[in-house]
């Protein structure tokens, strides 16, 4: 919802990290060729590849996609509305919906008798694990040949939209979508109230919670917080438990590596801590009823000091608040590189009953060249190849994105979303932070529910 999200992500080992050479050299990385003018020859299962959506005849080509946020909206309407007058004979019918809705009816579409030909998977074992056991989604080894991202996009990136064909093994196999925007959770501030307050941008949570602190002596709200669509209860949980798990126990709960549990002292403290949080009344009042896009309209209307949520909202954000509008992510402690959730927005893939996958395939590359990038840039997105030539304007809330993005993943800082954990990782954690925010659940029995699901997971495999 990316987060998001929405979440979103790149890992090290597991957990990806953007390639560095990708930062300084886009041109080099990015896909091609625009669009596809020519033809490949590439095969699986003995089965040519057509690059040129031309060839394909008159074609009705369905996506659904979770780009409801402003700069991700406006870059796929944009690229839609070029795609088809690149190729008058192919007609985009976009369905877009929120991160939430998508995650409760992508699946049915997908199992329909009139499924999608584009979608976008959320990475992990809830949604993409679930939907290549169901075989609902084909792999795109060949595409990725053809078009070249198996190249462009660095082998942490693509590994995390790979599983194999029975859905139980991720990051491994085949290859089954590629992602068009980067994205980390952070800290968005008001730079005009942070000054009044005589605070400077915070870099650790102890600074975090010390401008917490101070906001609400003042009678100001610290953080603008909706919880009615679930994930924004992930983004600011993520960001509590980096600095105080820390990002070696992080990864090995997310990727069932061994050697933790969901009850260890770590996670139970960031419970503690957001619970705190909401026993004194450092969230927005009746939270679990609003939404996280009433928080960050809240926020930009200058109602709080903080909004804890990714990148995404930025180019939401911008119009609204200009350069009052600033961008950081925390470290555990001074001195100490940035941890955070993050990595790659959700992967677009193409359906295993999609009657065009060349024109698909086609139109996904049309996303991910380097036009495409440039296009997510322009409308204020954090590209996950971003052009070599992309540089905000210094003191703007994008230009403070980049830079925590290269803080983040050039320092081994990126963390791997909670919900990718199991197949039902979404919904326990989800429920038992509301249970935990409202005092439902304490911070101990928050992480034995989320231990159960875990254990339940292991035992299966």
């Amino acid at each position: 919802m990316s987060d998001r999200t929405r979440p979103a992500r790149p890992r090290h080992l597991a957990t990806a990290v953007l390639a560095v050479a990708c930062l300084a050299t886009a041109a080099a990385c990015a896909p091609g060729p625009s669009g596809g003018s020519a033809k490949s020859t590439a095969k699986s299962d003995a089965s040519p590849v057509s690059t040129d959506p031309a060839t394909a005849g008159k074609v009705t080509l369905t996506e659904w996609d979770q780009n409801t946020d402003t700069g991700t909206n406006a870059s796929t309407a944009a690229l839609n509305k070029a795609f088809m007058k690149k190729y008058p004979n192919v007609t985009i019918k976009r369905v877009s919906r929120s991160f939430s809705d998508l995650k409760t009816t992508l699946k049915l579409a997908l199992s329909s008798d009139s499924p999608p030909d584009v979608v976008q998977a959320n990475q992990g074992y809830p949604d993409m694990g679930a939907f290549v056991k169901a075989g609902l989604l084909q792999p795109v080894d060949r595409y990725a040949k053809a078009y070249g991202w198996n190249t462009a996009y660095p082998s942490q990136l693509l590994d995390l939209n790979k599983f194999s064909p029975d859905g139980k093994t991720w990051k491994t196999g085949s290859l089954y979508g590629v992602s068009q925007t980067g994205e980390i959770v952070g800290v968005f501030y008001n730079r005009a109230k942070l000054k009044s307050l005589g605070l400077t941008a915070p870099t650790t949570l102890a600074q975090f919670e010390t401008a917490l602190a101070k906001a609400k002596a003042s009678g100001l709200l610290p953080i603008s917080y909706g919880d009615s669509d679930k994930s924004p209860g992930i983004h600011i949980f993520g960001v509590v438990q980096a600095a105080t798990a820390g990002k070696d126990e992080v990864r090995k709960l997310v990727f069932n590596a061994g050697g933790a549990k969901w009850t260890d002292a770590g996670t139970v403290k960031a419970g503690q801590t957001l619970r705190d949080w909401a026993t004194k009344g450092y969230l927005s009042s009746g939270f679990n009823g609003q939404s996280g896009d009433q928080a960050a309209a809240a926020f930009a209307q200058g109602k709080s000091l903080f909004l804890v949520d990714g990148t995404w909202q930025a180019a939401t954000l911008a119009p609204k608040m200009g350069r009052n509008a600033g961008f950081t992510a925390l470290s555990p402690s001074a001195g100490a590189p940035p941890l955070t959730q993050g990595g790659e927005g959700l992967a677009w893939a193409v359906t295993s009953k999609s009657e065009h996958p060349d024109v698909a395939a086609a139109y996904i590359n049309f996303l991910v060249d380097q036009n495409g990038m440039r296009a997510s840039a322009d409308n204020g997105n954090l590209p996950a190849l971003p052009p070599s030539d992309y540089k905000p304007a210094a003191g703007t809330v994008q230009a403070d994105v980049l830079d925590q993005w290269k803080a983040v993943s050039q320092k081994d800082g990126l963390l791997p979303y909670l919900d990718y954990t199991t197949p039902t990782f979404y919904d326990t954690l989800t429920a038992a932070l509301q249970e935990l925010t409202a005092g439902q659940l304490t911070p101990q029995k928050f992480g034995e529910t989320l231990q159960s699901d875990y254990s339940s997971f292991q035992q299966s495999q």
